[in-house]
């Protein structure tokens, strides 16, 4: 009784896996020929490797060629080939759009575009181009008929200019206009050209922010170009040595002895208590010549200017190890390097 009843459902199992392999077929089958999984567009045919609206402009464009080597003028033989340039817009550009239609066919890897320009979007202002400027010779044509009676230009004028329009037609509107529109439908889409591309937002410019001006700032740059006389330069250096003052600096060639200056004591500088008080020492300036270039640096050790072998500096302070320098524009700083330094 158990292996019928085993053997019942091994049956049932079976048979439901058919069904499920049979239902995932047929929902294969739909799905293949569901329109979602159809071609987004119908196949596109033409002659050869062309479209028919490239057949078409192909044949514009021989017509135009052959009536271009026609006259255009009544009074004397004068085609579209020698009459100066003209040719270059009326048959000459329209003759390379149509070139770069077939290259494109027939090397799928040739020229793409014509600057930023599309092989086709070329083309549409090449035939533009063209046939305005036919447009404009029957204008004139026209005008001077008008106006003395007499027609100075043929036929081709005319012809041309029509089939320049025609040109226009398979360019310009043929994305609008049915069946020559497959041409243009279901195309791949690609980046743009640089050139192409929509343009950029244009920023306003900041104002201009007006520095503000402090009053002290002011006073202090006019007092630097203010003339100043040796004793208050020296008063100035002071904030940067911090070591002598005015009076206690001999300035060269003053007068000073020039051994360096000593302490003096005098009854007559003595306090109250009778002890005798130090005068300032003072200290004679001198001329000192680096054997190389050498930076002065400021108490932080911060590089203020260099002095070198090529002119003297004035040193007004002689720490021993160091020299405490003032350049020529008033700046004072410290020259830590003093080996080899000659004495002036």
């Amino acid at each position: 009784m158990t292996d019928d009843k085993l053997a019942e459902n091994s049956d049932v199992e079976a048979l439901d896996h058919t069904d499920a392999a049979a239902k995932s077929t047929v929902d294969e089958v739909e799905a293949a020929t569901t329109p979602e999984h159809a071609p987004e567009h119908a196949p596109q045919y033409g002659v050869g490797p062309f479209s028919i609206r490239e057949v078409a402009l192909i044949g514009v464009w021989v017509a135009a060629v052959i009536v271009s080597f026609f006259s255009i003028s009544t009074l004397r033989f004068d085609s579209v080939w020698t009459s100066g340039l003209q040719w270059i817009l009326t048959i000459g550009v329209p003759t390379a759009a149509v070139f770069l239609v077939v290259l494109r066919r027939l090397s799928p890897l040739g020229i793409r575009r014509v600057g930023s320009l599309g092989i086709d979007q070329f083309a549409s202002v090449a035939f533009s181009v063209s046939s305005v400027l036919w447009a404009q010779s029957i204008w004139e044509t026209v005008a001077f008929a008008g106006s003395t009676g007499q027609w100075v230009r043929t036929w081709v004028i005319w012809v041309s200019f029509f089939l320049m329009m025609a040109g226009v037609f398979l360019t310009v509107f043929a994305p609008f206009i049915s069946p020559i529109d497959e041409d243009f439908v279901g195309r791949e889409e690609v980046p743009a050209h640089r050139n192409a591309r929509p343009i950029r937002a244009i920023s306003p410019r900041p104002a201009p922010v007006a520095a503000a001006v402090d009053p002290a700032s002011v006073e202090d740059s006019d007092k630097a170009t203010e003339p100043v006389d040796a004793d208050s330069e020296i008063a100035a250096d002071d904030s940067v040595t911090g070591a002598y003052t005015a009076e206690e600096i001999a300035i060269v060639d003053a007068g000073e002895s020039g051994e360096d200056a000593a302490v003096e004591l005098t009854d007559a500088d003595a306090d109250g208590d009778g002890a005798p008080v130090a005068e300032p020492v003072r200290q004679q300036a001198f001329w000192a010549l680096a054997p190389e270039e050498r930076d002065v640096v400021d108490e932080l050790g911060a590089p203020l200017f260099r002095v070198g072998p090529t002119a003297w500096a004035l040193v007004i302070e002689d720490r021993g190890a160091s020299f405490v320098v003032r350049h020529e524009d008033g700046r004072t700083g410290v020259l830590n390097d003093v080996s080899g330094v000659t004495r002036g």
